[in-house]
């Protein structure tokens, strides 16, 4: 009976479909902005910090692993809970208890999602502290990292968009969808500089000589008692490229791929499933991580900044001191908007699953926690977060993927308790995809690091297992009963 449901699922409202609107004027848009958000394609050549990036094998295996993260983005995280949200109406927190129970969905993906939120609001803090206080420390963004400045701006950051988060967002929400302007408008004028040294761009030389800039930089910034990362090993194969684009552009995707359900249940059809989908995230992510890329290459070509695989450090020598400073203050302010909405998901999310806590109880315990991450910088270890993200989110959307089509390809229902199907697949999926990085911080557990190591694209691998494990688990009967739900409005 739907007496039996949580008073959360039985009071949901589906989005009648007299109120859905075009995927031009929401999915499309709001995805695009996702994957313009600065912190994204700045890291796509940089890859994982190693000399010469992701270009270190040249362009192809550059944009081979680009397109294919975009690709298996589209198909393998955002459709099946957007299809979910199109065909109910209903938000992800909902449509999510058919994967973990109605007991078990108030924890995930829930208040799971809200959690993550206040990590991305540390990124945001930490990524747009360092462009605002570069201009004072020789528009080197590495140099401010560790300074009282840049602790300082990262708290004033974070607790500003929290708090616009929870009280003002529809203000903010009034000139968001403007701001991806601002770095589309950046990188066309940076690849319009950059463009004629394509032609010039030499891998090799990029590695060589962009380990020998790497060790100088660390030089100068240990002389400076700066804390930096250890050099690596340079991407010496075509696959290391591709598995490491695959990984950190997945990872980076997988929330707001499960969070395609709250889109879903605001289109009128699948076209408008697919199409916000193929033009917001996979075409966005491909206009955005390409051009990044071939400026990069265009600024070596042209014997700009060897070595140097960041956008931000090389837009003074691309374009000049005052116009690189200024472009990094629009990068930044472009980053508000964005940090304000993780706020604002990090609320809505508490508000569901804490309602006796007031938002700004709960939000501000993150917020404190965000900045925690911005001024220790572990907010800085953007490869890791995304593996952290990957790992939690690539399971639940995996199982939410096989629970729709075991269910005909429509939504099965809210199950009572937690479903056990659910929380194994995602268990064991979790456990895939963090090894890994666990295995960096853990001597326990680097000791199995010649297994971890065959683990490939462990985000994609840790969706994947996340897939299977709740199809055969879910085929075999462990899984809790289906309870009565009121009339969910969608199309057939």
């Amino acid at each position: 009976m739907a007496s039996t449901l949580p008073d959360y699922v039985a009071s949901a409202k589906p989005v009648p479909l007299a109120n859905r609107i075009a995927w031009y004027k929401s999915t499309a848009q709001t995805y695009a902005g996702i994957m313009l958000w600065f912190v994204f394609w700045t890291s796509v050549p940089k890859g994982d910090g190693t000399p010469g990036g992701t270009l270190s094998q040249g362009l192809w295996p550059a944009f081979v692993g680009l397109v294919a993260a975009a690709f298996f983005c589209h198909v393998l995280y955002y459709l099946a809970p957007a299809l979910l949200g199109l065909r109910t109406g209903l938000p992800l927190y909902i449509v999510g208890t058919s994967t973990y129970g109605v007991v078990g969905g108030f924890l995930m993906p829930g208040f799971l999602m809200g959690l993550l939120q206040f990590g991305w609001l540390g990124v945001s803090a930490f990524e747009a502290s360092k462009l605002l206080c570069a201009p004072f420390f020789g528009n080197e963004p590495l140099l401010t990292v560790g300074t009282p400045a840049h602790m300082a701006v990262s708290a004033v950051w974070a607790i500003a968009a929290a708090f616009l988060g929870v009280k003002g967002i529809k203000y903010v929400a009034r000139v968001a969808t403007y701001f991806p302007v601002i770095p589309l408008a950046i990188l066309i004028v940076l690849i319009a500089v950059a463009y004629p040294g394509i032609k010039s761009f030499d891998p090799a030389k990029t590695t060589d000589e962009g380990l020998r800039a790497m060790q100088a930089a660390r030089a100068e910034a240990e002389q400076a008692q700066k804390e930096v990362p250890p050099l690596k090993d340079p991407l010496r194969t075509d696959w290391a490229v591709i598995a490491t684009l695959l990984t950190m552009i997945i990872g980076f995707f997988a929330t707001a791929g499960a969070a395609g359900a709250d889109f879903g249940m605001n289109n009128r059809n699948k076209n408008d499933v697919q199409l916000g989908g193929l033009v917001g995230i996979t075409g966005a992510t491909i206009l955005a991580g390409g051009l990044a890329l071939l400026i990069v290459a265009g600024a070596h070509g042209n014997g700009l900044g060897v070595g140097i695989m960041d956008i931000p450090t090389l837009m003074p020598k691309l374009l000049n001191e005052t116009t690189g400073r200024v472009f990094m203050y629009l990068l930044a302010i472009a980053a508000f908007p964005p940090a304000c909405f993780s706020s604002f998901i990090a609320a809505n999310s508490f508000k569901t699953t804490l309602p006796k806590v007031p938002p700004l109880i709960s939000v501000g315990l993150g917020t404190l926690v965000s900045i925690a991450l911005a001024a220790s910088g572990i907010a800085g270890k953007v490869q890791d977060v995304f593996v952290v993200i990957g790992a939690s989110f690539g399971p639940i959307c995996g199982a939410m993927a096989a629970d729709y089509l075991l269910a005909g390809c429509k939504w099965a229902g809210p199950r009572a308790g937690f479903n056990p199907a659910g929380w194994i697949s995602w268990a064991v999926g979790f456990v895939i995809g963090a090894a890994g990085l666990v295995a960096k911080y853990v001597p326990q557990v680097a000791q199995f690091k010649d297994y971890i190591e065959m683990i490939p694209v462990p985000p994609l691998s840790a969706m994947i297992v996340g897939f299977v494990l709740y199809f055969i688990l879910a085929g075999i009967g462990l899984k809790t009963r289906t309870l009565e739900m009121p009339e969910t409005i969608g199309p057939a």
